[in-house]
């Protein structure tokens, strides 16, 4: 098996002929390689392969680990995965990990020719191992060693039937041909076999475009659990790829989050030592969300990582903007105005501009990450899911993105 990579540095885009964007470029990339036979080709970039390969040991967004202990029955049931898998909206780029495939050349005794023609079984096993190289020994140079191998010529090696018509001599003194005394097929094999924690593993990869991975994963495990038959005491199956990273990054956010909260109320009690300001000040919060929350609805995006870390500063902003105008207002409560209706209004009257101007610091300084789809930013922007981002790039695909917009084929 040979594994190989190709980098191609790309134009600038204004001179660009026959595509307008990175997604279109891999399409016909794609479409002129892919009827290579024996080949598997990615369409990646650098840096994302590298993660992907250091974090989960795979290069695609999903990975599907199918364990198993007969090897033939994990290659049917990957095909069937592979099956299921391409008909899953989103899909792309989706391969079966290659295992069969590699040439063997076996030779079987015949026992009982060997019997009837007298020959002993060493002298056919000498021929046998001769095809690729016999060591007889070792020849000495001074201080260096240099092993004595006999091989067999290679017009004798062209074939099988080449291989059948190599004579051994008998127990009389005749000349036995190869094929009466033994059995020469060439036959296809495992040329991989994967293994993780001792356990026999193919794995089945495919890209996501079009859609977030959470919601694809979902879809196809439930069409892989109606369609295919997978008992347990003989077949296990993993998720790797990028959707176990965002596992695990969701079982941080679940833990950070609420600790976020929770100091955010420490900090608010320790600040006005009044529970009820503390809680009128926390009450921004949620309120606050909302429009983060719209603002996902309409450019259908999903809340990914890097969307939970932005409500994570929107809440410090919101809480920031509260306690302005609680101190402002306790300040004008102090001097004595007459009714709290009228400090009320006359407050945000005043803190308006500070508030707006705090909340637009923030606010602003995130718009170009957010609209941004420039090479490089799909580690902050998350890929969108909607009608935005197919009209943006066309059939409903993702960009390949990187630093110097260079693309990875690895074979």
């Amino acid at each position: 098996m040979e594994s190989s990579d190709m980098f191609v540095a790309l134009k600038p885009r204004d001179q660009w002929k026959r595509a307008k964007r990175q997604s279109e470029l891999s399409e016909r990339i794609l479409a002129a390689v892919d009827d290579m036979e024996g080949q598997i080709i990615w369409i990646t970039q650098p840096i994302e392969q590298r993660l992907n390969e250091m974090v989960s040991g795979v290069r695609a967004d999903v990975a599907i680990k199918l364990y198993g202990k007969e090897l033939e029955e994990l290659v049917n049931k990957a095909s069937e995965l592979q099956r299921i898998l391409k008909e899953v909206p989103g899909s792309a780029d989706v391969a079966t990990e290659q295992v069969m495939g590699q040439p063997i050349l076996r030779i079987r005794i015949d026992q009982e020719a060997i019997a009837r023609y007298g020959v002993a079984a060493q002298s056919v096993l000498d021929v046998v191992e001769s095809v690729g190289g016999k060591a007889l020994g070792e020849i000495v140079e001074g201080q260096l060693r240099f092993p004595l191998v006999v091989r067999l010529p290679e017009r004798l090696r062209e074939s099988p039937a080449s291989l059948g018509t190599i004579l051994i001599p008998g127990a009389g003194g005749e000349q036995i041909p190869l094929e009466r005394v033994a059995k020469i097929e060439l036959i296809k094999g495992p040329k991989l076999i994967s293994r993780e924690w001792g356990e026999r593993r193919v794995t089945v990869q495919c890209n996501v475009r079009g859609r977030d991975v959470g919601s694809f994963v979902a879809e196809a495990q439930s069409r892989i659990a109606e369609k295919l038959d997978l008992p347990e005491d003989r077949f296990r199956i993993d998720w790797g790829g990028q959707f176990e990273n965002m596992q695990r990054a969701q079982k941080r956010l679940v833990i950070v989050v609420p600790i976020a909260l929770f100091l955010i109320l420490v900090l608010l009690y320790m600040s006005y030592r009044n529970l009820l300001d503390t809680v009128i000040l926390f009450l921004s919060v949620p309120f606050a969300t909302i429009g983060g929350i719209l603002a996902l609805v309409v450019r259908e995006m999903p809340l990914s990582i890097p969307a939970a870390v932005g409500f994570i500063t929107l809440s410090g902003v919101s809480v920031l903007s509260s306690m302005v105008f609680v101190s402002a207002l306790r300040e004008k409560l102090a001097e004595g105005v007459q009714s709290v209706r009228s400090a009320i209004t006359e407050t945000s009257l005043v803190t308006m501009r500070t508030i707006v101007m705090t909340a637009l610091v923030a606010s602003v300084g995130f718009v170009p990450m957010a609209i941004n789809d420039a090479p490089g930013c799909r580690s902050l922007a998350p890929a969108g899911v909607g009608r935005h981002r197919r009209r943006a790039h066309g059939h409903g695909l993702q960009p390949v993105r990187a630093a110097g917009d260079l693309f990875r084929l690895p074979a």
